[in-house]
């Protein structure tokens, strides 16, 4: 589940419109990502929901991440995920374990920094909903994924994510609630790198 949450939540913040996408919801997006890559530093508090009514499914969780350049990290149930661009550690509260890989240059791989800052020819996207206060925006993937949609909501006034929902292909739907957005704070460079002396007896698990 831990596991789950975290790779949910980076494809929420790399998601990537596409060139066949309508005018009006092109035209929004590139918006979202200009004000987007207009700042240095971004601290994001949201809430996780998992839902599947068949599976009976209902939870929900806190969590904080931060960002600077491509550098992040991400506090959610329990476990912390940090990055300084070259390598991501994957700590796990509870197990006082700690896993480091190197930052993969694959490119399927999504990068929490990115968030609607890249386009490639990866979704559609269609303007589906427009109010004084937000605009609906729903993205459908081109190439095979395991799920079939990702709907989008933006501030109209802020040109900023509120919320986002992953529909899978088995039923259930993913979402994040932007509760709180700060942007330009002063974050230093070793708040991105994981330090395993403040963590006495962690398990370091090397997988580079």
């Amino acid at each position: 589940m831990k596991k789950l949450i975290f790779s949910s939540w980076i494809l929420l913040l790399a998601i990537s419109v596409s060139a066949q996408t309508d005018n009006n919801a092109q035209k929004i997006l590139k918006e979202v990502s200009a004000k987007t890559k207009s700042y240095n530093t971004i601290r994001l508090e949201f809430t996780y929901k998992m839902e599947n009514k068949a599976q009976s499914i209902n939870d929900s969780y806190k969590g904080v991440l931060i960002s600077k350049g491509d550098k992040y990290k991400l506090t959610v149930s329990g476990q912390d995920v940090i990055s300084d661009g070259k390598t991501v550690w994957t700590y796990l509260q509870d197990a006082n374990e700690v896993q480091v890989n190197t930052v993969s240059e694959d490119e399927e791989t999504i990068n929490p920094t990115n968030l609607l800052s890249s386009y490639n020819e990866n979704f559609k996207s269609k303007l589906i909903k427009e109010t004084p206060q937000e605009q609906i925006i729903e993205l459908t993937p081109i190439k095979k994924k395991n799920f079939n949609k990702v709907k989008v909501i933006i501030d109209r006034t802020k040109k900023s994510v509120t919320s986002l929902s992953i529909y899978d292909k088995n039923g259930s739907i993913y979402s994040y609630i932007v509760n709180k957005m700060d942007v330009n704070q002063n974050f230093y460079d070793n708040m991105f790198t994981f330090n395993a002396a403040a963590h006495p007896g962690v398990e370091v698990i090397d997988m580079r």
